[in-house]
């Protein structure tokens, strides 16, 4: 089977784990490696991987460092936000969403550099596995994939260690003072954080752990307003400011991070079976979700919006599996994007300790009658009288199931 691999992709970041998977790679298969790093906003410098790719051997021409924040929002973050897409009731999909594009982008550069194979970070026990795989496969059905957390034997943190040290891996300090407290993720929708402290359910976070939000209790004492512009269920402008989608997304986070919005603790139930705990940060997401459902809410049908509160835990769970390029996603997908064609207009919000508010909404495409709806006299807009037909009918059903309660209680 090994022989059978010839040239890898391997999600890259240049730290530890993945540093370690590369040689592991070159020594297990004999095989040539081609590297990805993705920039997605996760503001950390990335041309070191380049430099610590080329001290591995790795051709240059084999070295990809791609820039793909605007894709990201653009073609995952917005899609899902169109949905109001929450796992669980409270998880805004940061890290989830993320996966589709990256295993889209390796399987682009397996095609270009005539790569047979694709290699991940991730372990056995999560759920970023199947998000990747899943992706891999439903993209190129053919493509081998190596799962090194699967395959080695460098289950625990000293292994990995040493293994670095035998050869010759470079060790940030941090590293071999113990480590970060927290396993982190980030990226322009938000970053996360598990293990170490955060695996007792029990245990508080820590207020040093948070990186992009102040605490509520330290957030500016004077509320701000902002005003969000949405075009076909996307934002497209702050203030006035019309803005590229990762751009737009950055200062959300910005505003947000400095009202300390966008805190959560959650304990999820992954797609692999256990239960998991993890804090988010996500402050321009939180916002967006808050002004989206305001632009619904005079913008939208009805039982058009109940139908897309029915139908989004299915697509939030799909996405958190790693569905995203299955059929199903795409089919729901399309009838989202329909639901959306009229959702324009401008949003204001107000921004404190925490909260985001909706003070007011506005669009020409509102379905909201005002005429119909004032308590005063609406000048025969609506007959008050009709409604109390409507109310026999719709009890109807229920008068009846009362007679026959009735009737087998004297009999």
């Amino acid at each position: 089977m090994m022989a059978d691999i010839n040239k890898v992709v391997l999600a890259y970041s240049g730290g530890l784990d993945t540093s370690v998977i590369l040689k592991w790679l070159q020594d297990t298969y004999k095989c040539e490696i081609v590297t990805f790093t993705a920039d997605l906003g996760q503001g950390e410098e990335l041309e070191p991987a380049r430099a610590k790719a080329l001290q591995f051997g790795i051709k240059p021409e084999n070295i990809f460092i791609d820039d793909l924040r605007e894709e990201f929002v653009r073609d995952f973050v917005f899609p899902m936000f169109r949905a109001n897409t929450i796992y669980e009731g409270e998880y805004l999909l940061g890290t989830s969403i993320a996966r589709p594009l990256i295993a889209k982008r390796q399987i682009e550069i397996a095609r270009m550099t005539g790569a047979d194979s694709v290699s991940h970070g991730a372990t056995g026990k999560g759920n970023d596995q199947v998000r990747f795989e899943l992706g891999y496969y439903a993209l190129e059905p053919g493509i081998k994939v190596i799962a090194p957390w699967r395959e080695w034997d460098l289950l625990s943190r000293e292994k990995l260690l040493a293994y670095a040290q035998t050869n010759g891996i470079p060790v940030e300090m941090k590293h071999k003072q113990g480590g970060a407290p927290y396993s982190m993720d980030a990226n322009l929708l938000h970053i996360s954080f598990e293990g170490r402290h955060l695996e007792d359910p029990n245990a508080q976070a820590e207020e040093s752990m948070w990186r992009w939000t102040v605490s509520p209790e330290k957030a500016p004492d004077q509320p701000e307003e902002i005003e969000l512009e949405f075009a076909k269920g996307d934002v497209v402008a702050i203030d006035g400011q019309r803005m590229a989608p990762h751009t737009l997304l950055a200062r959300l986070n910005e505003l947000g991070g400095k009202h300390g919005i966008g805190r959560l603790d959650l304990v999820e139930n992954r797609f692999v079976g256990m239960k998991s705990r993890g804090c988010y940060e996500t402050p321009g997401g939180t916002i967006l979700l808050k002004a989206h459902r305001g632009i619904e809410s005079i913008t939208l049908d009805r039982e058009v919006a109940h139908l897309k509160d029915d139908l989004m835990p299915r697509y939030a769970s799909l996405i958190y599996n790693g569905y995203w390029w299955s059929p199903e996603r795409i089919a729901l997908q399309t009838l989202i994007n329909h639901t959306q064609e009229m959702v324009n207009g401008f949003v204001k919000l107000k921004l404190y300790k925490g909260s985001v508010s909706v003070l007011s909404r506005n669009s020409l495409n509102t379905l909201f009658d005002q005429n119909i709806a004032t308590f005063d006299d609406d000048g025969g807009a609506y007959n008050q009288a009709d409604a109390g037909g409507f109310i026999k009918l719709n009890a109807l059903r229920m008068r009846i199931a009362e007679i026959a309660r009735r009737k087998r209680m004297t009999t």
